[in-house]
C-alpha cells in the first residue's frame, strides 16, 4: 500500500493503526468529521495576504516575503508540499533578494489548519534553512498543532490518493 510510505518513520504501533484505517475506507470520513470543510482562499492573492497574517504576527522580524502562491507542479516535479526559495540577484550596484513560498496546488480545497501547518513550515524556512529542533520549535510557535496537523496532512495525502477529493 503506497499511502503507507507517508508513515514510515512513525512507530510500528502507529503504521499498523494508519493500516486499518487505510484498509476500513473510513479516512474520508475521519477527516470530514475533523475538518469539516475546505478553506476558502482559492487565489493567490488570498493565499499572500493569509500568509503575510501569519508572518506579521508571528515573525515580525524575519525577512520580508515577496510572493506566496499555490503551484500546481510542485507536487510531481519536487514530491514536496511546499517550497521556499531565495532568489539573489544583482542590480545594477545592488544586490535584490525575494523570498517566494509556493503551496502545491493541491491544498486549494483542503481544510484550513492543515494549509495553515504548511504556511508555517515553509515562514519557518525564513529563519532556519534546516530542519533542525530550532525549525520545529518555530513550527510550533507559529501552529501549536504542528506535529498533530503533519500527521493529519499526510492522512490527507493518503485519502487523495486512495478516494480522490473529499471535499
Amino acid at each position: 500500500m503506497p499511502q503507507a510510505s507517508y508513515f514510515r518513520n512513525y512507530s510500528i504501533e502507529v503504521q499498523e493503526r494508519v493500516k486499518v484505517l487505510l484498509a476500513s475506507g473510513r479516512l474520508p470520513e475521519h477527516l470530514r468529521q475533523r475538518y469539516p470543510s475546505p478553506h476558502e482562499m482559492r487565489s493567490d492573492k488570498a493565499l499572500y495576504d493569509y500568509a503575510m497574517e501569519l508572518k506579521n504576527r508571528y515573525m515580525r522580524q524575519s525577512r520580508p516575503v515577496n510572493k506566496v502562491i499555490y503551484d500546481d507542479k510542485i507536487r510531481r516535479s519536487h514530491e514536496a508540499l511546499g517550497l521556499h526559495t531565495s532568489l539573489t540577484r544583482v542590480q545594477g550596484s545592488r544586490l535584490k533578494s525575494a523570498q517566494e513560498i509556493r503551496i502545491a496546488g493541491l491544498f486549494r480545497k483542503a481544510p484550513l489548519p492543515l494549509l495553515r501547518m504548511i504556511l508555517a513550515h515553509e515562514l519557518a524556512h525564513l529563519r532556519e534553512s534546516d530542519h533542525n529542533k530550532a525549525f520545529y520549535q518555530l513550527c510550533v510557535h507559529i501552529e501549536a498543532d504542528y506535529h498533530q496537523l503533519e500527521f493529519d496532512t499526510r492522512l490527507y495525502l493518503s485519502c487523495l490518493e486512495l478516494h480522490g477529493e473529499i471535499y
